[in-house]
């Protein structure tokens, strides 16, 4: 059955779909009918508009939800500068280095001592929240839960956060979600949120993106089905508390830097909801990998998830793909991801097990690695030597493995934090991968000729020309 199996049982509920419009009451007759804004809303609540993106966005692009909820979400304090020393999740360009060099990053520690908001280590990223353009990765590793009465939200992009160890159970404005290892989760920009660890340490990965949303990939010719099905993204239902007394801590990453207001009520009073804008999960494990079924290894791109377009067609400013348990059953073919230049920048990181194209052990759960455009990469030498000589029968791959990579058309730098301060990067990545290959040419046993037998002529003559000209 293709769903993961988890260790930790499900205790949600949750709406179907995709890009779904949804509407859900946590109370009966808490939504209005007909209409958005009634001068009196159902059971005394205040109606609130949620707009990810802007008012005049085309029909496909727009996404906004409408919010009924006890009291409005401007009643708050001032926000106020927080940990403006030492929280930065937003470098200059200055502070990225770009480099053509391969990376590889050993395994990143867990931490216990921090909560969420504190566990964000941006690693590399391009572009300006500001400018409303471009992305962040981060690793996250994070012992506590938020404190009780504190929520938190990016005003800089949507979250995909990739789980490798570890439970979220996240409450959201909207609802309850929650994740486990092998599925990811989308919060998008603005939306209000709480991180609790039911069962200790987290660790993982996360693409922020500044600029759009992400959708589903095209299909093209495959047809109406395939890759990522619309009806197994999740979404949660309403839930709401009844708190107007306590004092909350209201952390926004604002440009990436913290700052923090109060208020005396609960974020997390929308009794109902309905629109397009909403956090959703996905289970990696239902994804429908399509694959060469005669001969050749298709281009990676058949394995995304999710992309995020650019203005230039066929070209993303992010796409989420992984590589899941396969059949490889391509004859007379070098089966692993074959060498490659590429105009695109790739982060790779691995949830569990091992990543066929690279059998040297160097890439392990909870690493990760970076080519950036026309950087070289491609299998190990361990991982040529096997698959060129492989008896090459229907194999089954990547049981018990999950492999991502965030893609993306930007020349992605990687912070101070990732090249120097996490010390996990591998300095002998290449000597250890590449540079072990050995040359198998062998000059055939005959004279190579062109077909034409002693042509006269001169210089220029016709007769001389190649005949592609």
């Amino acid at each position: 059955m293709p769903i993961t199996k988890f260790s930790t049982p499900e205790k949600y509920r949750y709406q179907n779909g995709f890009g779904s419009y949804h509407e859900t009451e946590a109370v009966d007759g808490a939504l209005p009918i007909g209409q958005n804004s009634p001068q009196k809303p159902p059971l005394g609540l205040y109606a609130e508009k949620l707009s990810g993106t802007a008012f005049t966005a085309p029909r496909h692009e727009n996404q906004q939800s409408w919010l009924y909820r006890i009291l409005p979400s401007p009643a708050h304090t001032n926000f106020e500068p927080r940990e403006h020393e030492t929280y930065n999740t937003n470098p200059t360009g200055k502070t990225f280095h770009h480099l053509p060099n391969q990376l590889r990053w050993d395994p990143f520690d867990l931490d216990e001592t921090v909560d969420w908001v504190h566990s964000l280590k941006l690693i590399a990223g391009a572009g300006d929240p500001t400018m409303k353009s471009g992305l962040g990765y981060f690793i996250f590793a994070a012992g506590k839960s938020m404190s009780e009465n504190e929520a938190f939200y990016s005003a800089d992009g949507d979250f995909l956060i990739v789980l490798q160890h570890g439970v979220l159970d996240i409450q959201t404005e909207l609802g309850r979600i929650l994740v486990r290892p092998n599925e990811i989760c989308v919060i998008p920009r603005g939306i209000r949120y709480r991180v609790m660890l039911p069962e200790g340490a987290v660790r993982g990965y996360i693409l922020e993106l500044y600029e759009g949303h992400f959708q589903l990939p095209e299909l093209g010719p495959i047809g109406s089905n395939c890759l990522a099905n619309i009806r197994d993204f999740q979404t949660p239902t309403a839930f709401f508390e009844e708190d107007t007394e306590t004092e909350w801590t209201l952390l926004s990453k604002f440009n990436g830097r913290l700052f923090a207001a109060k208020q005396m009520h609960t974020p997390f009073d929308v009794v109902a909801w309905h629109g397009l804008y909403y956090p959703y999960k996905y289970d990696l494990a239902r994804f429908n990998t399509i694959g060469s079924i005669s001969f050749d290894h298709p281009d990676p791109s058949i394995f995304t998830v999710l992309t995020a377009p650019s203005h230039r067609p066929g070209t993303a400013i992010a796409d989420f793909v992984i590589f899941p348990p396969r059949w490889l059953v391509a004859e007379d073919t070098f089966r692993p991801p074959w060498y490659h230049r590429n105009t695109m920048s790739e982060f790779m990181g691995l949830i569990s097990g091992d990543y066929d194209a690279k059998a040297g052990k160097g890439f392990s759960p909870a690493g990760a690695s970076l080519h950036s455009p026309m950087s070289a990469h491609g299998p190990d030498a361990v991982t040529h030597e096997k698959a060129s000589n492989a008896d090459l029968q229907p194999q089954k791959i990547g049981t018990g493995s999950m492999a991502f990579m965030f893609e993306s058309c930007l020349m992605v730098g990687v912070t101070e934090w990732g090249l120097k301060t996490c010390q996990k990067v591998q300095k002998e990545y290449n000597a250890e991968s590449w540079l072990p290959l050995k040359p198998h040419f062998k000059r055939p046993g005959k004279k190579i000729e062109n077909g034409v037998k002693n042509v006269e002529g001169i210089d220029g003559d016709k007769s001389q020309l190649p005949h592609y000209t």
